[in-house]
């Protein structure tokens, strides 16, 4: 060839871009437009289809941010057209922010019956395949102004409030036209020849073969007259499209995906809408290309079909039926699994499946996150106990510093628990099917000589409209071609067990996988965190209680309350809600539903003790924590102990305070100057050393604010000693409280400090009312300790991480998730920092430089950010944080403080004290949650777990006579094989079940009350 590559390059990408699409297309007819402005919320189709219209026109401005705009289009197909097929062509305005991140529509008949949604790079709607001509054609589209949020940080698009009054779209197109069939399979033939070409090695044969193919077909296409020289173009390429692939060929199992946010840069009832609209496409596409296979996660997705779009719902359960589209995943939500507790993660499996199984009939066994930040190390054992077989994902190639090494393996979770696990090799949910990304996901596959597929999920996301009919003709193309990776399109579950069954021997990757980014996601938007703590801390009270009060014929146990409030939490559990990732609206949103679910669930609490407390006037404190507390035996009710009171006096040290455990002294900044343990008869802090210091950072990551706290924070830090009062509070003398007013920029701090009775803790907490943007604040305690490892709790047991930076996976560790508790300890003698309901944690030793003797250990928590985006208000204003320091302690004091400090004891009147419904004597085995069967039996269901990490063995008694017990699933099913992996002990007689457990393993217990 004479011309250079790169010409021949340019030659076809504007004979394609300029001169073949825009032929795809023939015989342009417009349409007559009429516009329907709403002001507010959307409104059902019906509705708004049978209101008042006005004259419009292609051209027009619409849409303020955030608000709804009906189109009525309407026309006759013309004559020309008979015996073609008919599309009509719709541009919204699409103005390059891309495909779920800009405006958006769906369209409706006149009877209000969704066709197909419209987005950039599907703007079509079907009219006729066969048209007669001179029929009649009206279509609604309703149309969504849904802003770009980012790029320049335009976070006043976050919120309705704030979002600008001038409309942000305007109508480009409204037109009938014919799909010309021959141009539109030469353009594909083309995309596919030229992108393929791209990325073959310039010395390889097959390259220049192909390039010199498409040099032939364009020198004798006329350009002009596309339409008439598109079939012989094709002939000329179809030698090139013939080849197979080559034995050795990469082969890939590609699957239509929309991986949907169901919250993010978008409100929730933006995301029902984008689900209709991306979902109305799949069905459409389904009857146009029944090889279709589209993985669709997220009951909730499809419980918002259900009860809001029942057509699209109802295509969809033909669809399932069909095999088109297969409900992948099993749990309510894709949510975050750093933050969620141990029961929250249960239960997303529990109702996702449970939903899956009665709307479908259908049982997931693959779990599907591909996007949350991190993955627990509990979860491998929690997915298999919910019948779950195989994990995918592919977050972990986010990495920062290092490359994760497989993307095929086993994964085996903090209990031994394994299993099998893919992370699609292409680095994306969301595929076009390129070239460009074919070949990258079989270089890339981290398995190569051993394994020889992979998976790769096809479609635009997050409202995009998902898979395309242009991706569908790619796979057909590829399917088997010479110089790319064969690519089959199947379902996740296909894939998994060829994939199984071809390297059942993969790798082993232990523990959590730990994402080496969004680090800031552990403390930002510190209302959700706190509203997650509670409510889940509260519906284990609610069942528990409630349970109770049912076995013991007192009340109705509330089964359709308690179901709806799960899901409600569930939901804001998403892995952009939670982490603090999305918009104004969104949190402000979530932070309305957390007050109301802790107001209706009091309203629940009170009322199930008060039944089980009985008629009586005897003060009562119920404890609804798996351990005793101040006398009240775990899961029951007693009698207030007295409390002595403790100690205090004021000298030249400072504030000092001790109640025969613990001695501590507040110095005149207001820090913990000593902590001394009276019981190990040692110093807890570093000497000259302050412990509750605030410490605050310039928090100025280089990407993604609200996700992110990058290292270099740490080289600027403002030590918070300036005082404006310090008073000292013993009204109450068994706990007494100090407490230090300061002010830091515009921002108002009082931290208390104090000491109860009896009790090897230090309680404080911080009222801030924040202001700062931009910063980080921490509380740091550095203390007398060489711990080489700290110990956190993550759901049903805990995982250790290193305090060292000895290698690059060490140090990437700066910032590491915590639930309710940390330890860290050296031989013989450990601290704990207990909270209720901060997740980011630090554990550094000294940096550079010597030491002479051996190295501290401070432990510091986040405790606030003011990110700028996607929400600049994030964390300005009122917050309460509680924490606590208990010196002394041991992974089990971890343990039972972490409970404490988020079930306090509840004070109520009552008749006496009241046995627990079940109890518990073991010291590592803990009781999780008590609730009725969902099946509504009547049978007592009990989750625990070895909280130690090492063998554990207990008996569990009941206060009901027993007819049955039983290992269960999470779904509290029978299964033998789950059954084996936890042997029990019934003695039925003596109402009592014998357990022994290895680490951290989870057991459910399903127990049934004997007859009468």
């Amino acid at each position: 060839m004479h011309r250079s590559l790169s010409d021949l390059t340019t030659r076809i990408e504007r004979a394609l871009d300029q001169r073949i699409i825009p032929a795809i297309h023939s015989h342009r007819q417009p349409v007559m437009v009429a516009v329907l402005h709403l002001p507010g919320e959307p409104v059902p189709a019906g509705e708004a289809i049978a209101m008042d219209y006005r004259p419009a026109a292609v051209g027009d401005r619409w849409g303020r941010g955030w608000s709804p705009s009906w189109f009525r289009l309407s026309g006759r197909v013309p004559e020309a057209m008979a015996a073609r097929r008919v599309e009509l062509l719709v541009d919204l305005g699409f103005s390059g922010g891309g495909p779920g991140f800009e405006c958006e529509g769906l369209a409706y008949t006149p009877d209000a019956v969704p066709i197909k949604g419209l987005a950039p790079r599907n703007t079509y709607l079907p009219i006729s395949d066969d048209a007669v001509g001179g029929e009649a054609v009206q279509v609604y589209v309703e149309a969504a102004a849904n802003p770009t949020v980012g790029g320049s940080y335009s976070t006043v698009m976050g919120d309705l409030a704030t979002v600008p009054d001038e409309p942000l779209y305007r109508l480009q197109r409204a037109e009938l036209a014919v799909l010309e069939e021959e141009v539109y399979g030469l353009a594909m033939d083309v995309q596919v020849l030229h992108q393929l070409a791209k990325v073959l090695p310039e010395n390889q044969a097959r390259r220049h073969e192909i390039q010199r193919a498409l040099e032939v077909m364009l020198d004798e296409l006329d350009v002009h007259d596309v339409q008439a020289g598109a079939g012989q173009a094709r002939q000329r390429l179809a030698g090139v499209l013939a080849p197979p692939a080559n034995a050795s060929a990469h082969r890939t199992s590609a699957v239509g995906h929309a991986h949907i946010d169901s919250a993010w840069l978008w409100p929730v009832r933006e995301t029902q809408r984008k689900c209709a609209r991306t979902f109305s496409n799949v069905v459409a596409l389904a009857e146009e290309h029944p090889e279709l296979i589209f993985a669709c996660s997220s009951a909730q997705q499809y419980a918002w079909m259900r009860d809001h779009y029942p057509q699209v719902w109802e295509r969809i359960r033909q669809r399932v039926a069909s095999g088109n589209f297969v409900p992948v995943g099993g749990m309510w939500v894709e949510p975050d699994t750093n933050l969620p507790g141990g029961e929250a993660l249960v239960r997303q499996f529990v109702q996702g499946k449970r939903f899956f199984w009665s709307e479908f009939g259908v049982d997931c066994e693959e779990v599907w996150l591909p996007d949350s930040f991190g993955y627990s190390g509990a979860l491998p054992q929690l997915a298999r106990l919910a019948g779950f077989r195989w994990f995918l994902s592919q977050k972990m190639s986010w990495n920062q510093t290092n490359r994760f090494p497989h993307h095929t393996f086993w994964w085996e979770g903090i209990d031994g628990t394994r299993i099998f696990t893919h992370f699609p090799p292409a680095d994306t949910y969301s595929s076009k099917l390129s070239a460009e990304q074919l070949a990258h996901g079989a270089a890339n596959f981290a398995e190569l000589g051993r394994a020889t597929r992979s998976l790769l999920p096809f479609g635009y996301g997050d409202g995009g409209g998902g898979p395309t009919r242009e991706m569908l003709e790619v796979a057909a193309r590829v399917a088997d071609l010479e110089g790319s990776p064969r690519v089959r399109i199947e379902t996740p579950a296909e894939f998994f067990a060829a994939a199984e069954a071809e390297y059942p021997d993969a790798p082993v990757w232990a523990g959590e996988m730990y994402l080496e980014f969004h680090r800031g996601t552990y403390t930002s938007q510190a209302l959700m965190k706190q509203g997650n703590r509670r409510v889940e801390h509260l519906l284990r009270e609610a069942e528990l209680w409630c349970a109770t009060a049912t076995v013991r014929r007192t009340a109705v146990y509330p089964y359709e309350e308690l179901d709806r409030i799960w899901q409600q939490m569930l939901l804001l559990q998403f892995h952009d809600i939670l982490p603090g990732s999305s918009i104004a609206w969104v949190h402000r949103e979530a932070a309305e539903t957390y007050a109301r679910l802790i107001a209706e669930l009091e309203e629940i609490i009170a009322a199930a003790l008060q039944t089980v407390a009985g008629d009586g006037r005897q003060p009562l404190l119920f404890n609804a924590a798996p351990h005793a507390n101040c006398g009240v035996p775990a899961l029951g009710g007693g009698t207030p102990e007295r409390r002595g009171p403790v100690s205090v006096l004021r000298d030249h040290d400072g504030i000092v305070l001790a109640n025969g455990l613990l001695r501590l002294v507040v110095g005149p900044h207001g820090t913990l100057t000593s902590v001394r343990d009276l019981v190990a008869d040692r110093e807890v802090l570093r000497a000259g050393a302050e412990g509750n210091l605030l410490q605050a950072h310039p928090d100025t990551p280089n990407r993604f604010d609200a996700w992110d706290i990058d290292e270099f924070y740490r080289h600027r830090r403002t030590d918070l000693v300036d005082v404006e009062e310090l008073t000292l509070d013993d009204s109450d003398a068994s706990r007494p409280v100090v407490r230090v007013q300061r002010r830091f920029g515009d921002s108002a701090l009082i931290q208390t400090i104090a000491l109860p009775t009896d009790e090897r803790r230090i309680e404080c907490a911080l009222e801030a009312d924040w202001h700062q943007r931009e910063t980080l604040l921490k509380v740091a305690f550095p203390l007398d300790l060489h711990a080489e490892r700290s110990a956190a709790e993550t759901q049903f047991g805990h995982v250790y991480r290193p305090t060292h930076t000895n290698t690059s996976w060490d140090a990437a560790k700066f910032e590491i998730p915590a639930h309710r508790w940390l330890q860290v300890a050296e031989p013989g003698y450990g601290v704990a920092l207990v909270n209720e309901a901060t997740y980011g944690h630090e554990v550094t030793r000294p940096g550079p430089g010597g030491s002479d003797g051996p190295g501290p250990t401070t432990v510091r928590l986040s405790l606030l950010r003011g990110p700028l985006y996607p929400d600049p208000e994030t964390d300005q204003g009122q917050h309460l944080l509680h924490y606590a320091l208990v010196p002394g302690a041991e992974i089990v004091d971890a343990v039972r403080e972490g409970y404490r400090a988020n079930l306090a004891l509840r004070e109520i009147s009552g008749a006496g004290p009241v046995v627990p419904l079940v109890s518990l004597d073991s010291g590592s085995l803990v009781i999780e949650a008590v609730k009725l069967a969902d099946d509504r039996s009547g049978d007592v269901v009990v989750r625990l777990y070895e909280s130690l990490g090492g063998r554990g063995s207990g008996t569990l008694r009941t206060d009901f006579d027993l007819g049955r017990a039983a290992v269960c699933t999470l779904l509290e099913h029978s299964d033998a094989g789950v059954a084996a992996l936890a042997p029990i002990d019934v003695d039925l007689e003596a109402r009592q079940v014998g357990l022994h457990l290895h680490p951290f393993q989870v057991v459910t217990l399903r127990l049934s009350p004997a007859p009468g």
